[in-house]
This record gives structure tokens, C-alpha cells and sequence, in this order.
């Protein structure tokens, strides 16, 4: 097939054509891929991040740590809320829409012939543009599992595990030990493990197979570190930790009481990196004041965005909302994908919500997309105020005219629609 790509939407809509049909497991595609480009994944050295949740908030606060000791890092996490190019940064400044169009012109007889699909040749792009930007390290997020994922490729001087929930099911695994089971398969002989889960029973099966792996040495961030004197605000968090030997007063931008344990968990996979990575606590009590991750209780005006997107993240809003002062009612624009627990959502975010507007996101899949109908009727049937509004331009105008918060959660393509149209930029300072 002879494929003519010059403007960049071009090039995102081959690359997008390429997410149709199954999800493809196993990494020879991604290996020959990159072959061809002179494997560049192995041109600078990797931290390697998996986990159900918890990896965002991780990897910014790893990225604004690193940065803060002058190190030039890059960070390949996905999905995206609003431009494909938030996928790939080097600095804080993503890809440029030219290298995207660059990398698929000259690659697509390579990707059609190896049958990759988006996410491999995402993957390779990435790992192809860190090389040319001469970074320093790379943080490198799983995109589904770990073992079978197309980023476990790279040979990290450090990998970690943050939390395993039950998620992505029909991939992964219908319990939570075969979930850890696939996290834990970027654990690699020799190379340290860092498990951040606080369940003492996943956790163990965690250490499990890092120990089977040949991992070492393999660190439980629970047995090294202690957060205590919690303080949520809208303007973030604070909590005295217990880590690497000091005790210090950390007040990071991000909001919730788990933010804590994700600081905990990326502090310990630094230092267990080793070399330049290891940071202090007293330097990181200084470096965090930086993280910046879009998506995660951000508050733009009386706008709260969160892409929590299973019954575990729904907690943590819950919990943040809970806690942080806001103005009365909160009405939720809500949509989540079809193969989530959308009820498990509901009866979590049902007690911190005064309305819902359950809708349909846009940029959702259509063979993902939830039973609007089913959902509004089992919210009635609970007694959940409810109302479906198919129309994703008047659900958001419905909230911001009923609500004196109005939040927006249930997936990436819920809120990234709505910061689209609300012209809220997730590369913005």
C-alpha cells in the first residue's frame, strides 16, 4: 500500500489506523522495529515503571527530582488527554509535530511489513527520539501490563511496580495475582526491583517474581519508608517522610493523601538506580516543588479534572474530594469505557457527588464505548441523582451551570475531550 504523509494529522491518523483490531501482545515486532532503527533503546539508560495506578504521578515526580539535578530526562508515558505529542518529552518539551511526520514517512514500509501496531511503532518513536536528543535517562511507563509489553524491551538500570488493581482483566488476568504476575515481568536478573504496593499479600507475590526474575536487590518501599502528619490542600500535599536514612517536611503540587506514597515510591527507585539518579530526601524536598501532571485532580477554576478510570482511582478523587475545600454541589461529568467496572465508579464518586451527567467522550473507542442507557438506570436504581446527556458539548455546559465544582473523571478521553474544548492545555505550566 503506498502511503503519502506530509502534515502532521496525517501522520497521527496512519499511526491511529493502526489501533484497530485485537491488542497485540509480545515484543518480536517491537524488537525488529527497532532493530532496523539500530536499537536505540539501548543508546542511554532506562528506569522502567509499571503499575495499575500510581505510574503517572510516579514518573513526574521521578522526572522533576532527576531534573532538578540538572539532568537532561526524557519520559515515554501513555495515553495521551489532548496531543499525541505529551507521549513523548525530552525536558518538558514534547516531540515536535515535524519529527512525528519525519519518523513515519521514512518508516511505514518498515511498519507495514512487520505488521506493528500503534502502540510498537509509538514505542519506537520514542525510543528513536530519545536517542537523538541526547538525554540522560529515560522514564520509561508500561502501556498495558509489563511482561508482553512492547516498552519491556529496554534493559533499565532499575525497575518498579507501584500498585496492582484489578484492571485490563481480559488481558492481563481476572485476579490480582496474575495481574502482578504480568507488572512484574519488567523485573530483570540483576537489575533492582522497587515495589511500592501496600497490600502485604500482592506485595509478596510481587517480590515473588522479582526474586524469580533474578532481580536484585529487591526493595519494599512500605519496609523502608513512614509518611505521617498528612495535610491535603487545593494547593497540594503535605506530610513529614521517613526515607533513606532522613526525615523531612515534603509538600508536593499534586493533591491526595496517595501522593505520599507515590513520592515514597519514586524516591526509593531513584536511589535504587543508583550513580547520578540517587537523590537525597533534602534535595527532593526541594526538586518536587516542580512536578507538574495534568489529569490528576487538577483544579482550572472550579473545573476538577482526573482521569481515574477503574474503581481504585475513583477512591482517590473520592478521598481528595473529601478533603479539599470546594464550593457546593459538586456535579460529575462522567464517562467511562465500557470494559471498566463503571459501576464500582458510580457507588465510589456516589456519596462526594451531588449530580451526575453521565455522557459519551468523543475520542472513546466506539467498540469501547459504555451502555449510556444502563448506566443512567442503575444510578436511579441506587438512588444516584443522574442524567444522560449523550451530547459531551451540552454535558459539560449542564455541569458548569449546576455546579459549584464540576468535575470531570472516568477516563483519559473524558477529560482530554473536555480540556479540548475548555481550552485547557495539558502542556501548560
Amino acid at each position: 500500500m503506498d502511503v503519502v504523509l506530509t502534515p502532521y494529522p496525517s501522520a497521527l491518523e496512519y499511526l491511529f489506523a493502526r489501533t484497530t483490531g485485537t491488542y497485540k501482545f509480545g515484543l518480536e515486532r517491537t524488537r525488529a522495529l527497532l532493530g532496523e532503527l539500530g536499537d536505540p533503546q539501548l543508546a542511554y539508560p532506562v528506569i522502567h515503571i509499571a503499575g495499575t495506578n500510581g505510574k503517572g504521578s510516579s514518573v513526574a515526580t521521578a522526572e522533576a527530582l532527576l531534573r532538578g539535578r540538572g539532568l537532561r530526562v526524557a519520559r515515554y508515558t501513555s495515553p495521551h488527554l489532548v496531543d499525541f505529542r505529551e507521549r513523548i518529552v525530552v525536558n518538558g518539551e514534547p516531540i515536535s509535530a515535524e519529527e512525528v511526520v519525519a519518523f513515519i514517512d521514512r518508516w511505514t514500509p518498515a511498519v507495514e511489513r512487520l505488521g506493528a501496531s500503534f502502540f510498537e511503532a509509538t514505542t519506537a518513536l520514542a525510543f528513536d527520539h530519545f536517542a537523538r536528543a541526547r538525554i540522560d535517562v529515560a522514564l520509561v511507563e508500561t502501556g498495558l501490563g509489563g511482561r508482553l509489553d512492547s516498552t519491556n524491551v529496554v534493559q533499565p538500570v532499575a525497575a518498579g511496580v507501584t500498585s496492582i488493581a484489578l484492571d485490563h482483566t481480559e488481558y492481563l488476568g481476572p485476579t490480582l495475582e496474575m495481574i502482578a504476575r504480568e507488572k512484574a515481568g519488567i523485573f530483570k536478573p540483576g537489575v533492582p526491583a522497587v515495589i511500592g504496593e501496600g497490600d502485604p499479600e500482592v506485595r509478596a507475590w510481587l517480590a515473588r517474581d522479582a526474586k524469580s526474575a533474578g532481580a536484585s536487590p529487591i526493595r519494599l518501599v512500605v519496609e523502608e519508608t513512614e509518611a505521617t502528619q498528612f495535610a491535603v490542600s487545593a494547593l497540594g500535599t503535605e506530610f513529614t517522610l521517613r526515607a533513606l536514612g532522613a526525615e523531612h517536611v515534603v509538600g508536593t503540587p499534586l493533591v491526595g493523601r496517595h501522593q505520599a506514597d507515590n513520592f515514597a515510591f519514586a524516591l526509593t527507585l531513584l536511589d535504587a538506580a543508583g550513580g547520578r539518579f540517587r537523590v537525597p530526601l533534602s534535595e527532593a524536598v526541594e526538586s518536587v516543588r516542580a512536578v507538574r501532571l495534568p489529569g490528576r485532580f487538577q483544579r482550572v477554576g472550579h473545573w476538577i479534572f482526573d482521569v481515574a478510570h477503574n474503581a481504585d482511582g475513583a477512591r482517590t478523587v473520592a478521598a481528595s474530594l473529601a478533603t479539599v475545600e470546594h464550593e457546593a454541589p459538586v456535579v460529575a461529568v462522567l464517562c467511562v469505557l465500557g470494559d471498566k467496572d463503571w459501576r464500582a465508579m458510580l457507588d465510589v464518586l456516589a456519596p462526594v457527588v451531588s449530580r451526575f451527567v453521565l455522557t459519551d467522550a468523543p475520542s472513546a473507542p466506539s467498540s469501547r464505548a459504555w451502555p449510556l442507557a444502563e448506566a443512567v438506570a442503575y444510578a436511579s436504581a441506587r438512588g444516584y441523582p443522574a442524567t444522560a446527556e449523550p451530547d459531551f458539548d451540552r454535558a459539560l455546559r449542564l455541569a458548569e451551570a449546576e455546579g459549584g465544582t464540576a468535575l470531570v473523571t472516568g477516563s483519559f478521553h473524558t477529560v482530554g475531550d473536555a480540556m479540548a474544548r475548555l481550552q485547557v492545555s495539558p502542556l501548560a505550566d
